[in-house]
């Protein structure tokens, strides 16, 4: 499946849209009981059941080497990345998940310097990745410029970001010899798989008084189906036609989206900062694309 270069942005647009809204909807599963490692494996789970819905289905790829390719698809777009980022948010304030996570473009362009030959870094691109850096710091902020430095919980969240840009840069090494729906089960498959051994020291919520509630049936579903099984289908296809890089300024998109949310789902106030901060995001997402 392919898609006309105007049609990727759009894609790209969508998808930040709804993973802004994750951090709310997954902040809801765990208030109701569940661990990050259950709100992964269900909504993982979940979108690996939905993907075998589409199209004819193969168990393998052409050769041990993607196979590997797969597998670390799996463990930095799946299992290590939310943990990561999941338990981030237990050690330091939400602000500075937001904010450091975001660092993920960044590491991808300098990433793309040294293992991708066909992207190119051009100003208008290290431009807009910066603007759209501060725009990402006035957002997240929020007006309240306290940065509450806690080393673990920031370590944690910068490695969630790396992750996500070696994610990006491995889907080029197989985005243009598999199909998109193989490539999008086999990073569920991946992650499910990898997740499995914290289950040895920590076991999986099975307690059907919390996975029953409608709140949570309702944010599991909107995270397998939505933010799981079609984001990561059509990113996939983004990154196949705008490239790591570009795809990835899209992320600075989320804060922005988050707060949106959260000021009509939990009544946050928006601020001029964050007003300011949403200008220059946009701003710098049109910078990278020149």
């Amino acid at each position: 499946m392919e898609l006309k270069k105007g049609w990727n942005h759009v894609f790209a647009l969508f998808i930040v849209v709804f993973w802004g809204i994750t951090f709310i909807s997954t902040k809801v599963c765990l208030l109701a009981g569940l661990s990050p490692e259950d709100v992964f494996f269900y909504r993982f789970l979940l979108a690996y059941i939905g993907i075998w819905f589409f199209g004819k289905q193969r168990l393998f790829s052409n050769n041990l080497k993607d196979e590997i390719y797969f597998v670390f698809l799996g463990i930095t777009g799946g299992s290590v990345y939310f943990l990561t980022e999941n338990y981030a948010v237990q050690y330091t304030l939400p602000s500075n998940v937001s904010l450091l996570v975001c660092v993920a473009p960044l590491f991808t362009a300098l990433l793309s310097i040294w293992f991708l030959k066909n992207e190119k870094i051009s100003r208008p691109l290290v431009q807009g990745i910066f603007i759209a850096f501060l725009g990402v710091a006035l957002v997240v902020f929020n007006g309240q410029f306290i940065l509450k430095l806690n080393p673990l919980g920031d370590i944690l969240s910068i490695a969630a970001a790396f992750c996500w840009a070696i994610y990006s840069i491995l889907l080029t090494k197989v985005n243009n010899r598999y199909s998109n729906v193989f490539i999008t089960r086999k990073v569920f498959f991946y992650g499910l798989l990898t997740i499995l051994p914290i289950f040895c020291f920590k076991p999986l919520t099975v307690n059907l008084d919390i996975l029953l509630q409608p709140i949570v049936i309702g944010n599991i579903l909107f995270l397998g189906i939505i933010a799981s099984l079609l984001c990561y289908f059509f990113w996939n296809l983004a990154v196949k036609g705008l490239g790591a890089v570009l795809t990835n300024n899209y992320i600075y998109l989320i804060p922005v989206i988050t707060l949106i949310a959260s000021s009509i789902i939990i009544h946050e106030k928006i601020t001029v900062f964050a007003i300011i901060g949403t200008v220059l995001i946009l701003a710098g997402v049109i910078r990278a694309g020149k």
